[in-house]
């Protein structure tokens, strides 16, 4: 099933984005800083939002590894 028809899945892939587009911006900071507008504007304003929120995002992959985990082992 495609990320776009399930939540779960969709948050999933944006958080990933997100927190990706965060940890580019704190190793290579002109990657992202160069291209503010744009199509590829959009990842320099997930690095944006990724930077103070650290620690809820991976609380939020936490969670959703652990039903990740439950799903595949109630599909055994």
């Amino acid at each position: 099933m495609s990320a776009i028809f399930n939540f779960q899945s969709l948050l999933t892939v944006i958080l990933l984005l997100i927190c990706t587009c965060a940890y580019i911006r704190a190793m290579a900071p002109s990657l992202l800083d160069k291209n503010k507008t744009g199509l590829l504007g959009i990842f320099w304003k997930c690095a944006r939002i990724g930077k103070p929120m650290t620690a809820p995002y991976s609380f939020f992959f936490f969670y959703f590894v652990i039903l990740f985990f439950i799903h595949a082992y109630r599909n055994v």
